[in-house]
């Protein structure tokens, strides 16, 4: 496809989501126009830099949502490779290729039924805000027409997120670039976003998890970037997503010690101590509650 013919698909991909609907129905309009044109299983729409997961702003039916989940908790995958080189992941065979270059990720996607999976990073200039995932439940490369689908859809996610950045008042990559789409370029011509808007959900699940990562780095005395790694690994061996498990961190649900054998994970019985801890009858009498630096309150 000429860059004429590439650039006039991308306006008629916008041109058919502004008719759809409001710009928060844009995202999941998009990722469902995707899987249609390309012919794929499903498609993921998420934010993404190279340096944090952010979370899913949209997702077709089907494992798409979960796949995403699943490399932001393992920290490996295609879309994890694809936003911190900038350039498309294409993995025509998830279960042999993906499986040794991703352990962690590639049975997980294997079990639910992915068989190929291609990623397109989202950038704008030489900064990255997320990708687009596609995935199918057979084995093979795209074809060249549907690549070609999928590199304009990548394109017109761009405008896609930064405008439904620009009306949630979130910046997720700076607060000067917004493509015009029904208006001046840098406009804001929407009214905030309410507040269960998908951006508004993506933000707030983000700004947990870094909450989280935070209290762990404080309670194991370590880097962010290894409380970050621990908190993955507690949720690559439970059954709950990283959301979640940040929730019950923050909550003081969740402390993570240092133990002989290495870093453990104990529920606090969501009162902020370890279920084995005894208080004393009267608080004054044993000086009150003593305060971790974390915030998380312990008894002397």
């Amino acid at each position: 496809m000429s860059t004429s013919a590439a650039a006039s698909r991308v306006a008629d991909i916008l041109a058919s989501l502004v008719a759809g609907g409001a710009v928060d129905s844009w995202p999941d309009q998009l990722v469902t126009a995707c899987q249609r044109s390309t012919g794929v299983s499903g498609v993921g729409l998420a934010l993404l830099t190279r340096e944090e997961a952010g979370g899913v702003l949209a997702a077709t039916a089907g494992p798409a949502r979960q796949l995403e989940r699943l490399q932001f908790s393992v920290g490996e995958g295609p879309c994890i490779d694809a936003a911190r080189s900038g350039a498309p992941v294409l993995c025509p065979d998830v279960a042999g290729q993906g499986s040794a270059r991703w352990p962690a990720f590639g049975p997980g996607a294997v079990a639910a039924g992915v068989r190929a999976a291609f990623t397109f990073p989202l950038q704008v200039g030489a900064i990255g805000i997320g990708v687009l995932d596609l995935h199918r439940d057979t084995r093979g490369p795209l074809s060249d027409a549907h690549l070609a689908e999928a590199l304009a859809y990548a394109e017109a996610a761009v405008t896609v997120v930064l405008h439904v950045q620009d009306r949630s008042g979130s910046a997720v990559a700076g607060p000067d670039v917004v493509p015009a789409v029904g208006g001046r370029t840098g406009e804001a011509p929407w009214p905030p976003a309410a507040a269960d808007s998908p951006l508004t959900s993506v933000l707030s699940g983000r700004a947990v998890v870094h909450q989280a990562t935070g209290m762990i780095s404080v309670q194991l005395g370590v880097p962010l970037a290894e409380a970050l790694a621990r908190l993955r690994a507690h949720v690559y061996s439970r059954s709950q997503s990283m959301e979640e498990v940040s929730e019950d961190v923050v909550a003081r649900r969740l402390r993570f010690d240092h133990t002989d054998t290495g870093v453990s994970s104990s529920p606090t019985g969501g009162s902020g101590r370890l279920p084995d801890q005894e208080l004393p009858d009267d608080d004054t009498d044993r000086g009150g509650p003593q305060p971790d630096d974390d915030g998380t309150r312990h008894r002397s």
